[in-house]
């Protein structure tokens, strides 16, 4: 198992594996039945996703709306007194050009060398009916080597929009990937094609079978069934072997 370390100049911002809230952002904890609102949770490939990283929690007591105004970003927020070290930006948070505005990560992730950490928008941003959750930009840092106190950049809200940052609610994630994307795209052979191509014909003939006690129709009247979720369960247990 791979260490991730971790140094916190804000105690208050204790980074941890990203969680499924419900009830929350993910939902409501509806049972997979017929008559149940449909949740993202309900999808084995998102409840993946979503768990696969590190989420940052915004660490102050009062909320911050950041709102864009006739082109320009206004902040309404109350941070507090500037704390006495000289080296932090105060307030923590600010423009950065038109489009995008930053926060002044005050941790620092400490990876292995063949690994780098890769921020990304929180998984409610996908969740969301609002629009008010923050977009943090992708980017990726080589920890390894780089034990700065970095910065984020989120993506500005669109005009008379507004992110709102709540405490303790989170506000973006943290991916630690391979440094480097050591892979080239190759089409299949004819052989490797038809293969595929027929493992799915059999998944496709066998789905009634495999899907027989997890079909049901949400609310609003969406179909669901738990094959994927079965042929998950299966290729876990014999990685578990």
């Amino acid at each position: 198992m791979n260490e991730v370390k971790f140094r916190l100049v804000n105690p208050r911002l204790q980074p941890r594996r990203t969680k499924l809230e419900m009830p929350g952002w993910a939902g409501k904890p509806e049972p997979r039945a017929d008559g149940s609102q449909e949740y993202a949770w309900h999808c084995a490939p998102f409840t993946e996703g979503a768990q696969y990283g590190i989420e940052i929690s915004y660490p102050y007591d009062n909320e911050l709306h950041v709102t864009k105004k006739d082109g320009q970003l206004v902040f309404d927020g109350d941070f507090g007194p500037r704390p006495d070290d000289s080296d932090l930006l105060w307030p923590p948070f600010r423009s950065f050009g038109q489009d995008y505005y930053t926060y002044q990560l005050l941790l620092d992730l400490k990876v292995g060398k063949d690994w780098a950490v890769r921020t990304e928008p929180h998984p409610r941003f996908y969740t969301d009916p609002t629009d008010t959750v923050p977009i943090a930009v992708p980017a990726l840092l080589r920890t390894e080597w780089w034990p700065m106190i970095s910065f984020v950049v989120f993506k500005s809200p669109a005009e008379r929009r507004t992110h709102i940052f709540r405490p303790g609610e989170p506000m973006l994630q943290i991916l630690i990937l391979p440094v480097t994307a050591d892979f080239t795209l190759v089409p299949m052979d004819i052989e490797e094609a038809a293969e595929r191509e027929m493992r799915g014909r059999r998944i496709h003939d066998s789905r009634p079978t495999l899907a027989a006690d997890t079909t049901w129709t949400s609310r609003t009247n969406t179909v669901f069934d738990g094959t994927y979720r079965h042929l998950l369960r299966a290729a876990k247990g014999r990685e578990r072997e």
